[in-house]
Parts: C-alpha cells; sequence; structure tokens
C-alpha cells in the first residue's frame, strides 16, 4: 500500500486503526549523539530523558522550552531507563555492569549487579510490574568492547532474562536460551512479558505468574531479511511497536501480523511514548533524537 508521511501501510488494520494519521514529518529534537538510547519521557518533570551511550551521559530534553542538557555524566555507560511505581528513575548501566535506582533526593541505589555472586554482563533494558518486581536483560553488549561499556570477559557466560524480587531484593533468572536479549516489556495487563532478542531477530512473550516465574516463551514476531530489532513498547490498543533498527518502527498487531512501519532517516535504537496525552512517539535512532506527535496513544501510565 502507498506510503504516506514517515507511515508505509503493510495491512489494512494499519489504517482502520488510525495509526497513520498523526503528523506528516519526524520531528527532530536534538542530533549531537553518537549513538542514542534509553528514551523515558517522565510526566513530573515534563521532560524526557535518554542516554548517549558512547558519550557516557544521559541527556535530557525539556518539553516546555525545548531545551537539551546533561542530566548525569558519567552515567556508567547507561542504556534503558524506566520509571517505577513511585515515580523513581530505574536505570541499566551497561559500563557499571549494575541495575540502578535513582532516589527522590539524587542519590543512586543499586538494585542488582550480581546473579549467583558472578557480575552482571551489561544490563540494558528493564521494566517493573506495579508490586515492585524488576525485570531486566542481561545481553554482553557492554562487554564486547570498550565502545558502549568496558570489555571484559562474562563471568556468567550467557546473555539472560533476570527477576529482582520486590521484598527481598534477591535476584532470580528468570530466562535463558537467548542470543542478546535486548527490549522488554510487559502486556498493559502485566500477565505477559514480551522479550526481543536482538542477534535472533525474534520477539518472545512469556506467561507471567503471580510470583513472577515466567513460561511459555513462544514466538510472537520474527524478522525477515536483515531486520533486528531493539527496544518495544505498547499502545492503548494492544498493538506491540519496535525499534527495527535499520528498517525504522515496526507494528505489530496484537496478532503478530506486521501491520504498518515508520521510516526514520537513521537505525533507530529505542522508542517511547510520551507528552501530556502520552500520544508523542519519541525515537532515539544513531544520532538524533526525533518525535512524532500521533493518533495513537501510549498504552497507559500506571
Amino acid at each position: 500500500m502507498p506510503a504516506d508521511g514517515p507511515y508505509d501501510i503493510l495491512d489494512d488494520r494499519f489504517r482502520t486503526g488510525r495509526c497513520a494519521n498523526g503528523d506528516s514529518r519526524l520531528e527532530v529534537l536534538h542530533d549531537d549523539c553518537r549513538w542514542a538510547e534509553g528514551p523515558l519521557y517522565v510526566p513530573a518533570w515534563r521532560q524526557l530523558v535518554w542516554s548517549d551511550i558512547p558519550n557516557d551521559r544521559i541527556l535530557r530534553w525539556d518539553e516546555a522550552t525545548g531545551t537539551v542538557g546533561v542530566f548525569r555524566a558519567p552515567a556508567g555507560h547507561s542504556n534503558g531507563n524506566t520509571l517505577d511505581r513511585q515515580g523513581r528513575l530505574v536505570t541499566c548501566e551497561q559500563g557499571n555492569r549494575r541495575v540502578t535506582r535513582t532516589e527522590p533526593d539524587g542519590t543512586v541505589t543499586v538494585l542488582a549487579d550480581r546473579y549467583d555472586g558472578k557480575r552482571l554482563n551489561s544490563p540494558n533494558d528493564s521494566v517493573v510490574r506495579s508490586d515492585g518486581t524488576v525485570w531486566f536483560s542481561d545481553p554482553d553488549f557492554g562487554i564486547i568492547s570498550d565502545y558502549e561499556g568496558h570489555r571484559a570477559e562474562s563471568e556468567i557466560g550467557a546473555c539472560n532474562v533476570y527477576r529482582i524480587d520486590p521484598v527481598s531484593g534477591e535476584v532470580h533468572l528468570a530466562a535463558d536460551g537467548f542470543d542478546g536479549p535486548n527490549g522488554v516489556i510487559l502486556s498493559p495487563d502485566e500477565e505477559r512479558l514480551y522479550v526481543s532478542d536482538s542477534r535472533a531477530a525474534r520477539i518472545h512473550v512469556f506467561d507471567v505468574h503471580e510470583d513472577g516465574a515466567l513460561s511459555g516463551g513462544k514466538v510472537f514476531a520474527e524478522a525477515r531479511g536483515d531486520v533486528r530489532f531493539d527496544n518495544i513498547r505498547f499502545d492503548d490498543e494492544g498493538r506491540l511497536w519496535a525499534a527495527a533498527l535499520a528498517d525504522g518502527v515496526h507494528c505489530y498487531d496484537p496478532d503478530g501480523t506486521l501491520i504498518g512501519r515508520l521510516r526514520v532517516p537513521e537505525p533507530v535504537s529505542n522508542i517511547a511514548f510520551g507528552g501530556p496525552k502520552n500520544n508523542r512517539l519519541f525515537i532515539t535512532a544513531t544520532t538524533s533524537l526525533y518525535s512524532l506527535v500521533m493518533s495513537v496513544t501510549g498504552a497507559p501510565r500506571l
């Protein structure tokens, strides 16, 4: 089907779902990064924070003024950022090989840096359940070279997804068998956990049990050709949006069908919904931060 602005309509559900009715062009908010990732809109601040991994800093864009400044530097070669249910910033620090939480007074609490006594590889992305349980991916992207972290051997010898218990703080193995686990996100009802595996070019879906254990792991979506997935996000109608590197941003129907795509001038690393109405898609793509005000709304911010 013909493209309209940055939108490629691959299935009529993309059209009937009003996914292509937003802005007719991408807006460039910043273009001075080396490799941008981890966008997160913080409603209380009316700001977006994101990671510039090789430059070892977290940047922030102010919605009211449009200005960009440094939020934290050095930042442990941080990657993914999210909020817990108390509005605290949870960050995956590739270089420091840990998951941290920034407290209201600015102090940093380490949530996880080891599993079974061994140092983590390089935590990449995380998600927090309403009861405080944290799941995070731990590929080796930050230890294979000095570009996005510090070159080192893996102590664990595998790339896994882990769970942090909200009461004990203990780190549990949640799922294994990945080539390069990357984006993690809970379904809006918190009954399923989706994990993208960049190296395998797949998105897996797991059933989440009350105690935080996972089961299943079937393939939800599989990319074709040279396409690879990074992080993933839901809109409020259950569609899954995936950063697909050189292939822009993919949109999947709840049944796993690829129904549309957003074309972006640079390889896309991460995406996040934000803005006052949660209908502005922020896109980190190589050196730049883009945004697109859409007719689609992100999954509710709980």
